[in-house]
């Protein structure tokens, strides 16, 4: 299954809370990108924070792999789980219907 997982920061990242987290952040995130559970992902145009297109079993699970981030863990970014998956009415385009 496919889930967006939506996080927001109450504020950009402090230069102290970049050099505290980044260096853990980034290679934690790139190996969940190499171990296929994380497809894409983005930073947010609105407000401080990421969007991750992950491949997990369920949302629970998706939930526990973010969770583990250490940017999750301390609290600075926190996530909504939203599951997605194909647009079920196209397939009527190919029934001819």
């Amino acid at each position: 299954m496919k889930v967006l997982a939506i996080g927001s920061g109450k504020a950009p990242l402090t230069d102290e809370q970049k050099q505290q987290y980044m260096p853990t952040e980034v290679p934690a995130t790139l190996k969940l990108y190499l171990d296929g559970k994380m497809e894409q992902f983005w930073f947010r145009g609105d407000v401080p924070g990421v969007v991750f297109l992950l491949n997990t079993a369920s949302v629970d699970e998706a939930a526990e792999t973010i969770g583990a981030l250490p940017l999750a863990k301390a609290g600075l970014l926190t996530f909504q789980y939203i599951p997605v998956g194909p647009l079920m009415p196209l397939g009527m385009l190919l029934q001819g219907k």
